[in-house]
């Protein structure tokens, strides 16, 4: 998703992919087929998917109770506001009083995911894919393995991020899915700060910018979705300094705001890859991995 400008009309909301906003959100597909995106309704209660996200014409539909349509009919049913206000939160002009945090984190169902076996980063279609991400093999291979999993009766191989309840994140060109049980990352060096991202890439791309003498001066959170910020403040406000690498786009702009506001131990970071995305797409933009300044800490 596009980063917002400091103004946004309808038809500026109707590019954003509903697939990408409902990411940002915390909400993940249960089931791929084709273009259908099915996922368990972010605007109700249930335990079999059936909110379809048609990714080609970037519409939806909810089949529990009978209503569709674009982003902007999603934002106004979701966030419970008008559509001037949707759009100003798009913008980062307007942030609703509880952003994300209103939506309670539903248990997910029996994965549809079966891990099938766990091995060294080795397919060249997998190693393409991290370089195209300014991410070098022998960075990634210290935290990721190649995944053979099993979905719907299918078999597939990703790049596996491990969970601290054992389940990945599984990233590969095409795709990007999800094995249950699904948690939050910790990686500890006994630091007295911890580091923290939404997602894996965003951590190693950090790993990619950070000299090593620093590196094992700091411990690490990867949130691997959004919606587990909250239920991680318990292990983040052990830390002295709380460092946020979060996305610069809307969600992660209104949480980011959020926390800050809990105690001085959170800093927010953004202003690294200001104007990105976030973490990983700075370093893609800026020079393939070879940025001209590394981050340092004081």
């Amino acid at each position: 998703m596009k980063n917002s400008k400091q103004s946004f009309g309808c038809a500026a909301a109707k590019e954003i992919y509903l697939v990408e906003y409902l990411e940002v959100l915390g909400h993940h597909p249960q089931k791929i087929r084709n273009n259908d995106y099915w996922y368990l309704s972010p605007l109700r209660v249930e335990k079999t998917a059936s909110f379809k996200v048609n990714r080609k014409l970037n519409k939806w539909y909810d089949h529990g109770i009978g209503k569709g349509g674009n982003i902007l009919d999603f934002g106004i049913l979701y966030h419970q506001c008008t559509v001037s206000e949707f759009l100003q939160s798009l913008a980062g002009n307007f942030s609703f009083q509880e952003p994300i945090f209103t939506h309670q984190i539903l248990e997910e169902p029996a994965s549809l995911i079966k891990v099938i076996t766990c091995r060294p980063l080795h397919s060249l279609a997998l190693i393409r894919y991290l370089h195209s991400r300014n991410i070098p093999l022998a960075i990634a291979d210290k935290y990721c393995h190649e995944i053979d999993y099993e979905m719907n009766g299918r078999m597939y191989y990703s790049i596996g991020f491990l969970n601290d309840s054992g389940g990945y994140e599984l990233r590969n060109q095409f795709c990007k899915n999800s094995s249950s049980p699904k948690a939050i990352t910790t990686i500890k060096n006994g630091g007295a700060g911890v580091a923290v991202f939404e997602g894996f890439f965003d951590f190693l791309s950090f790993l990619v910018l950070c000299p090593t003498e620093q590196i094992v001066k700091w411990d690490f959170c990867i949130l691997n979705s959004l919606s587990f910020l909250e239920k991680s403040f318990p292990v983040l406000e052990q830390y002295q300094f709380i460092h946020l690498f979060l996305d610069n786009d809307t969600a992660g702009k209104n949480i980011t705001l959020s926390v800050l506001k809990r105690n001085g131990k959170y800093v927010d970071e953004r202003h690294l890859y200001d104007h990105y995305k976030d973490l990983n797409d700075w370093i893609v933009t800026m020079g393939k991995g070879q940025p001209k300044q590394a981050v340092r800490f004081k």
